[in-house]
């Protein structure tokens, strides 16, 4: 099967291990029909690959870079809140909860290549198999769990602690080699932590004189100590894991 699966994904040989190992566990029990419906599809940085309220006739399944989910409906501004850089099935909730539309707005955050399946074929599959049904609803449930705990969090936080958690959470999922790297602008930090731009200028001089993140022009960095010192500030308030900042 597995073969089968690279013959029709050919990116599938130029992508890192771990993220290879994530597709063959998802498609591990798929049938050869369902493969030969795949699309390859490749995006730009920056572009719009499905909006709020668009018909759901297609599941997206991220092959190479990173996406996200945006919330327009707050003054109009977008709201980042969902990056993924692993094997997600854009549209699986929807078809698990059997909506027609789809419930947020995705965005292509580096270029990107997808992998598109139609929905009809996708269900049927679904519903053919019962371990990968049960896999897509645990996959789906154990994401509402982490939104709706993440929610719940920032309730309870000030504006600099929603960008050391931003910041943290970050480190954890993008940091290489023991140092995370950020060039997003102001505008894009303040999207996803839902914090004005002005707030999290201030946040980051804070930040920065206290040695928590180091600054060379716009471009910011985390090193471990920083990324500690983060999750030590965080603590204050909130029971971190040991090995992320997922809250209980």
């Amino acid at each position: 099967m597995n073969k089968y699966l690279y013959d029709a994904l050919p990116f599938l040989h130029e992508i890192d291990r771990e993220r290879q190992e994530q597709f063959e566990r998802y498609f591990r029990s798929a049938p050869l029909w369902l493969i030969d419906a795949f699309q390859v599809i490749k995006l730009k940085r920056g572009s719009v690959f499905s909006c709020e309220g668009d018909p759901a006739d297609t599941i997206f399944f991220v092959g190479q870079g990173v996406v996200e989910a945006l919330d327009y409906r707050v003054f109009g501004m977008p709201y980042e809140y969902m990056r993924l850089n692993r094997v997600h099935a854009f549209g699986g909730m929807e078809f698990i909860m059997e909506l027609d539309r789809f419930l947020t707005t995705l965005r292509a955050v580096t270029d990107c290549t997808l992998v598109k399946i139609p929905r009809p074929q996708f269900e049927k599959w679904m519903y053919s198999d019962i371990e990968a049904l049960r896999r897509e609803a645990r996959l789906v449930g154990e994401y509402l769990a982490t939104e709706a705990r993440h929610n719940r969090v920032m309730l309870f936080l000030d504006g600099s602690e929603r960008l050391a958690l931003l910041l943290a959470g970050q480190y954890e999922q993008f940091g290489r080699g023991g140092v995370l790297q950020i060039s997003e602008g102001r505008q894009q930090l303040a999207n996803k932590s839902g914090l004005c731009v002005k707030s999290v200028n201030r946040s980051i001089k804070k930040f920065a004189d206290s040695g928590l993140i180091s600054k060379a022009g716009s471009r910011i960095t985390v090193s471990r100590e920083q990324y500690e010192g983060l999750r030590a500030l965080l603590s204050q308030k909130l029971h971190l894991d040991p090995d992320g900042v997922t809250v209980h």
